[in-house]
């Protein structure tokens, strides 16, 4: 457990350090490009900046995710997580969105940019892109989260080659529309990895079927369960990330004991386990002769399965 405990600790310092150096690393960027006057500097520098406060929110919503569950919050506080990562997100598809207008903003001026300044300093981005990954790897192997975050740096470290190249034919052709390309290349980028956790966390929030489930399968599981006659009020909804709720009504015999429906209750708890890891779940026995269709029709039929936000 202690050495367990260690490890976490290790692991928050490093990312403390790689928060602390993609700050300064943003800040020399920004600098850099406001001398040279490469938007596509900035636009890394965006980037980077928006990387470290994902990653200190991240750190943050962590450390709100791991209080208990209380009276205002019975689920516990598993989604701290999903709303900090919807602020970090929605605030990166502004800054893309920004870069884009002023990318074709500034294709009219056509200004002045100092290639060499831009090398140098996307230079630096990239030992500390590299430096960020090697920081982050050993962690990303046991988390998603930080695997995510390595996938990141990784990624930036490719912006920041980008960035080389446009300073480079600066320096040696002149082309200076390459500033302007890479600026809208490198926000296209950020839209697009940026979209899938987006949806993700827009998923959970929204409490949508997981991808990955069934509402059919898992019906038919819970139906299979002997003393199981049929199903109802079917709802299946992520808590966080990690953790997977459902709640139904299942009927029942008539006749059946309270000794005899809570053993159903159990089977299909057990079955709902092992066919679909779900752990968390909640059901509601009906006595099948007032288990109308009513009582059904909260569960939709097959055409339906793909259409859930």
């Amino acid at each position: 457990m202690s050495h367990r405990h260690h490890a976490e600790d290790m692991g928050l310092k490093r990312l403390g350090i790689a928060v602390a150096i993609n700050i300064l690393l943003t800040v020399a960027q920004v600098i850099g490009g406001v001398l040279s006057g490469s938007l596509s500097l900035i636009a890394d520098a965006l980037h980077n900046f928006s990387d470290a406060a994902g990653l200190l929110l991240a750190l943050i919503a962590r450390r709100i995710s791991k209080r208990p569950a209380d009276e205002q919050r019975t689920f516990g506080y598993g989604r701290a997580e999903i709303v900090g990562g919807l602020i970090n997100l929605t605030s990166i598809m502004v800054i893309a969105g920004y870069l884009l207008i002023e990318a074709i903003t500034r294709a009219f001026e056509q200004p002045e940019i100092d290639g060499w300044i831009v090398v140098i300093v996307a230079g630096i981005a990239l030992l500390v892109d590299a430096g960020t990954a090697v920081l982050t790897y050993s962690m990303s192997k046991g988390s998603v989260n930080i695997k995510a975050a390595f996938l990141h740096n990784l990624a930036d470290a490719l912006a920041s080659v980008a960035v080389i190249i446009t300073g480079t034919l600066i320096i040696l052709f002149d082309w200076y529309w390459t500033d302007l390309a890479a600026t809208i290349g490198i926000s296209v980028y950020i839209v697009w990895i940026s979209w899938a956790p987006m949806k993700r966390c827009i998923r959970i929030m929204m409490q949508s079927t997981p991808d990955d489930i069934s509402l059919d399968e898992v019906a038919s599981t819970i139906r299979a369960v002997e003393g199981v006659e049929d199903i109802g009020h079917l709802h299946i909804w992520p808590i966080d990330e990690q953790t997977v709720s459902l709640e139904a009504r299942i009927a029942v015999a008539d006749k059946s004991s309270v000794s005899e429906t809570s053993a159903i209750l159990e089977s299909a708890r057990r079955a709902v386990a092992r066919d679909h890891d779900i752990e968390h779940v909640t059901l509601e026995p009906v006595p099948a002769s007032i288990f109308s269709s009513k009582t059904v029709a909260d569960h939709p039929p097959s055409g339906n399965a793909d259409s859930r936000n």
